[in-house]
């Protein structure tokens, strides 16, 4: 590659990326609907397998996206919201608890002097408890009032599902016409690395997903039978962050624990939760991840927490919805460099040097 090619790459690579800071947020809607149709074009193609025509297999698989959209818009964020509603409302009588019960048996069981007094953060949640559980009130008022706000919302909501469904309609035409802009000395490696890269993150992002949402319904229900009252709120949050190993059971068994401990003032019966988590451990390690992820993914969850960490604090939302993906094609480029390098003559030199130094050196 010549100095002026490479000079020319960097410059679109820079300009790509002021761009996208920007005009982060115009992108937002189209970055969505973006990952909508990458996430659903397989099953799309399965559709077509079954001799459906493109249109109608994209019909069908946005149908299904659309009421799965409004059953979580109709059943579970209601729900949620009473959940953490009650939860504020209670909030005074488990700083209580705090106080008078978990303090005095810390500072027996430790032998403590002196122990933090909890006095003045009841007082706080006293006199604010109740705007923060109207806090979403309060946006939905704000939002209201701003003409261009709401205009703005309503305008994504309109968008994203146009913008899903053309996109998923002409998905394999785009990716044809893309393909045929490459250049022919170049074609063979990115046609090669965009195909690792669509395996990992189609295998973390579809597969993830669908655990996710098994565990969060498995955890909620669990939950639920075990009496816990705020099953859903917990099995949900304790789904969405397994994406994140042992991350999401650590915090749902923390938060579990602390809500029955409020509950049923027992150590003692905090069993069927540990029994339910237990359980949806056994599920995600043995049935759930190898069949719906597999192992062949590559992205470490340490990579995963840094690039949305990373691509969120210097684009936002819109750096948030590109983080899996750059960290996919981040991490196919350097199993390349990595494999290359092993390949190379600088390696084999390095290996014959070290065999021949041997322990003198």
């Amino acid at each position: 590659m010549t100095d002026t090619r490479s000079w020319l790459l960097l410059a679109l690579f820079l300009t790509a990326g002021v761009l996208l800071y920007l005009l982060a947020p115009v992108l937002t809607p189209f970055l969505v609907a973006a990952l909508l149709a990458y996430i659903s074009d397989p099953l799309v193609d399965r559709l077509e397998a079954y001799k459906l025509s493109r249109t109608w297999a994209v019909m069908v698989v946005f149908i299904g996206l659309s009421l799965l959209a409004l059953i979580l818009l109709l059943i579970l964020v209601p729900l949620i919201s009473e959940q953490v509603g009650v939860f504020f409302s209670n909030l005074p009588a488990y700083i209580d608890w705090l106080q008078n019960v978990a303090m005095p048996w810390v500072q027996q069981r430790f032998n403590l002097s002196e122990v933090p007094d909890v006095g003045n953060l009841k007082q706080a949640v006293q006199e604010n408890w109740q705007q923060a559980g109207g806090f979403a009130m309060q946006i939905f008022e704000s939002i209201t009032h701003s003409g261009s706000t709401l205009i703005a919302v309503l305008a994504n909501m309109i968008l994203i599902p146009l913008i899903t469904f053309y996109l998923l309609r002409d998905w394999d035409k785009l990716v044809k016409q893309i393909h045929e802009l490459l250049p022919a000395n170049l074609e063979p490696l990115i046609s090669t690395l965009s195909r690792d890269a669509d395996e990992v993150l189609g295998a973390f992002m579809r597969g993830q997903l669908l655990v996710m949402l098994s565990l969060g319904l498995f955890y909620s229900v669990g939950l639920w039978m075990a009496g816990l009252s705020y099953a859903l709120l917990i099995g949900m949050t304790a789904g969405v962050l397994s994406f994140v190993p042992y991350l999401g059971v650590i915090i749902g068994v923390g938060l579990a624990s602390i809500a029955g401990v409020f509950q049923f003032e027992s150590v003692s019966d905090l069993w069927p939760i540990a029994v339910v988590f237990g359980i949806g451990q056994i599920l995600e390690s043995f049935l759930l991840t190898p069949f719906l992820v597999g192992d062949r993914i590559g992205l470490h969850p340490v990579a995963v927490i840094f690039a949305i960490a990373a691509f969120g604090q210097l684009f936002g939302f819109v750096g948030v919805l590109l983080a899996l993906p750059a960290a996919a094609v981040v991490m196919v480029i350097i199993r390349y460099a990595h494999k290359e390098y092993r390949n190379s003559d600088l390696y084999g030199r390095q290996k014959a040097e070290d065999a021949d130094c041997g322990d003198g050196c």
